[in-house]
């Protein structure tokens, strides 16, 4: 999902949009593969007879129960996650049911860091750390796709953003 063109000011460019890249549901997916074979077990083990009927329904609510909140809740959280930067300011947008966001001016983002840890190397993804000039510190954006390229075209934007335009020269004098 790209950032919504709505967001954008007047005269605002679109520099990158991203999401988490899908390593990040690699937990929500082996959670689905354990919940579904806990239930298939209590299925199979557990004979069609009075009580263990119903423990064998109430297996299959916890399992449904479990796969909503292990699966299907950081599947959706992932789904409507956005990163965009454009060449005035750092928008997020994350949330289900309730959008949240947060945009920091990019005159106020002071570093671009980047973290890859050990898993994250064979997927080519990252965390980047951005730290602005106010009371929020650092902001952690995780499972970033293309971590390097993409700190390194931030780091660019900055640059242009901080040089500003080439100084005129009088010719005259």
């Amino acid at each position: 999902m790209a950032i919504s063109k709505k967001l954008l000011n007047p005269g605002e460019r679109l520099v990158l949009s991203t999401r988490q890249h899908p390593k990040a549901l690699f937990g929500p997916i082996l959670a689905l593969v354990v919940l579904l074979a806990v239930g298939v077990a209590a299925q199979v083990l557990l004979d069609d007879t009075g009580f263990q009927r119903v423990l064998t329904l109430i297996v299959w609510v916890l399992v449904v129960i479990g796969i909503a909140w292990f699966s299907l809740r950081p599947f959706l959280d992932w789904l409507t996650t956005v990163h965009a930067f454009t060449d005035r300011r750092l928008i997020t947008r994350n949330g289900i049911i309730t959008r949240r966001g947060h945009d920091i001016p990019l005159a106020r983002v002071s570093d671009i860091a980047m973290e890859i840890n050990l898993l994250d190397r064979p997927f080519g993804c990252g965390s980047l750390l951005i730290s602005d000039a106010s009371t929020f510190g650092t902001v952690r954006l995780n499972d970033i796709p293309h971590v390097e390229a993409t700190q390194r075209q931030l780091n660019e934007l900055l640059h242009e953003l901080h040089s500003g335009p080439a100084p005129r020269r009088d010719e005259g004098v």
